[in-house]
């Protein structure tokens, strides 16, 4: 199996994620919690990251940080190999503790600010507070139910309370420890002092709690490793290290279809115009290009829906989604998938 790509270069900004084996627990205890952000803080000094924010789940982490020396790999592997060890002769366990190795996206540095608040608010991104992603989903299409004044005091005294993230830091109610750099995501949300910035922040991410988290942070991520803007992709090229032939990722970077594209390859697999079966029920050709253009081509999904008829970007997602399931299951699907995808190769 090939590795994950990786990018690298001095001073670049990435949102990490780890996540357990077999999605299992990795903070047990609080004991295991707070060793783990004393693993974090000697990790920011031995690799000297600058450490933007971090929430710690039961089951997986996020951390954003950013990377003076392009070290990322060095520190996390540091990180993940010291906090396992200790973790498993603690607990009297053997084996792996996290599902293969970390996963780090590259970010535009304008994106900090909304991937602190997508960091900040995974504590109450849960079906106890309806806010995971069945009942966001369920939101989404009209059907999910209406958060009431108690349900929504309740995801903000949990959002506010939570000892295992850095929000608290942001929002103005604990000391930010010295490892911790909060003055850059803050400086982003305006306010002529600190405490402006804070109550800023604080109202920027506490409004996402009260009116169900519609933003998505994600959109315009590129194969699943870049989230930023054409010109940031484009200024980063010389960073990429992997094989295209091996590595999905590097193909989706460097893949530069339009959506014009797309469709004159489906067109060409289906000997059949666009209009005629774009909106037949059943019919795989819009769903196929979809799936293409966001997955393969990184095309952002508010833009994909307005090329359909102005489908909502939740409904594009579920689409992508269902269509990736649809060539996993089906292999005379999957051919046809293969007979587009040739046919944009060759353009």
């Amino acid at each position: 199996m090939a590795r994950q790509l990786r990018i690298e270069y001095p001073g670049a900004c990435y949102h990490v994620t780890a996540r357990g084996n077999e999605r299992k627990t990795v903070f047990r205890e609080d004991g295991d919690r707070r060793h783990f952000l004393d693993l974090l803080e000697e990790s920011v000094h031995r690799h000297r990251l600058r450490m933007h924010s971090y929430a710690l789940m039961d089951n997986h982490y996020h951390l954003l940080v950013e990377t003076p020396e392009a070290n990322l790999s060095e520190a996390m592997q540091w990180l993940g190999v010291s906090y396992s060890t200790w973790f498993n002769r603690r607990h009297h366990r053997i084996g792996h503790l996290f599902q293969g190795r970390f996963n780090g996206i590259v970010l535009e540095p304008s994106r900090a600010l909304s991937l602190s608040r997508y960091v900040h608010l995974n504590p109450v991104r849960i079906k106890r507070f309806r806010l995971d992603k069945a009942d966001r989903k369920r939101a989404r299409s009209g059907v999910g139910e209406f958060a009431d004044k108690e349900l929504i005091r309740e995801r903000l005294a949990y959002l506010r309370g939570y000892r295992w993230s850095s929000y608290g830091a942001y929002a103005g109610s604990t000391r930010a420890p010295k490892w911790l750099s909060i003055d850059g995501v803050l400086g982003m949300i305006g306010g002529k002092t600190v405490a402006e910035q804070k109550t800023a922040y604080r109202q920027y991410v506490e409004r996402e709690v009260r009116e169900g988290l519609e933003s998505n942070p994600w959109e315009g991520l590129v194969g699943q490793i870049l989230l930023g803007s054409e010109e940031f992709v484009e200024g980063i090229k010389e960073h990429f290290k992997g094989d295209a032939r091996e590595q999905k990722e590097l193909r989706a970077l460097e893949t530069r279809w339009t959506w014009e594209d797309v469709v004159r390859a489906v067109e060409q697999v289906k000997k059949e115009k666009w209009e005629d079966f774009s909106d037949r029920h059943g019919d795989w050709g819009r769903d196929l290009a979809l799936y293409l253009a966001r997955r393969e081509a990184g095309m952002k999904l508010g833009d994909l829906g307005q090329r359909v008829g102005g489908v909502d970007y939740g409904g594009v997602a579920i689409a992508v989604y269902r269509m990736g399931r649809k060539l996993a299951e089906d292999p005379s699907l999957a051919k046809l998938h293969e007979r587009v995808r040739r046919s944009l190769d060759k353009k």
